[in-house]
């Protein structure tokens, strides 16, 4: 896990820290946007935050396309949090999909109270029909590059032949307007995705660090980004170019 690692610091607000010549670092982010959509049609992740007000986490961001079992390995040990794929709205209904606690007829999944949402996004849970258990990085790449691959022909895919339920990969349906309903992570990389001309499936999952538990900071999850030449977006820079 990444941890507490020495490296460029951010402030509190994630913003670059004033530059030796006495700028903030804003020119340079201008184009942090273009840079993070030119990493996703690469294959790469990206970093995002979502907004201290907020949940408060960042989530190493990758299109489900170029989910490899190297990237699974990478999300599990680097980010730690959990692995879930996210559709966009449409896709979602195409495939039948459901909101979990709309589905599941048992008294806790009532009066919920989130912190930080309204509701959440969560869906089913599902393993692609080619995998063993569903658990290995083997078996995740393979349920995740066959989301990505549904995501992009979902009318020609038979979602139930391919897929089954329970599984590994949990499944986050997206508000149907996106960034302009809901900013959580599902739509922050929905958005980037959609901007990217990719199809409407990303795997997101939450960093932590590994001395504390809790969420990795903005200036930690900058740093991990600088280390590892990976783009680093604030869910406000996000909002401010794509909603």
């Amino acid at each position: 896990m990444t941890g507490h690692h020495a490296g460029p610091r951010s402030t509190a607000d994630g913003e670059p820290n004033a530059s030796a010549d006495g700028g903030t670092g804003r020119a340079a982010r201008a184009g942090a946007v273009d840079d993070a959509l030119e990493s996703l049609r690469a294959g790469e992740p990206v970093l995002v935050h979502d907004a201290a007000d907020r949940e408060g986490e960042t989530d190493l961001i990758y299109h489900a396309d170029h989910v490899t079992p190297e990237a699974v390995a990478r999300l599990r040990n680097d980010a730690g949090g959990l692995v879930c794929v996210a559709l966009g709205h449409e896709v979602a209904e195409a495939f039948d999909l459901p909101f979990y606690a709309e589905e599941v007829d048992h008294p806790a999944t009532g009066d919920h109270e989130l912190g930080y949402d309204e509701r959440s996004s969560f869906s089913l849970t599902v393993n692609h029909r080619d995998t063993y258990t569903g658990i290995t990085d083997d078996d995740r790449s393979t349920t995740i590059r066959a989301l990505g691959e549904a995501a992009a022909a979902p009318a020609e895919t038979d979602f139930a032949a391919e897929f089954r339920v329970p599984g590994h990969v949990h499944l986050l349906k997206a508000a149907p307007d996106l960034l302009a309903q809901r900013e959580g992570h599902t739509e922050l990389g929905l958005a980037l995705a959609e901007a990217a001309d990719l199809p409407s499936a990303v795997v997101v999952c939450e960093m932590l660090d590994d001395e504390t538990g809790a969420a990795l900071s903005p200036a930690d999850a900058r740093a991990y980004a600088d280390r590892h030449d990976f783009a680093y977006l604030e869910g406000s820079e996000v909002l401010e170019r794509l909603r």
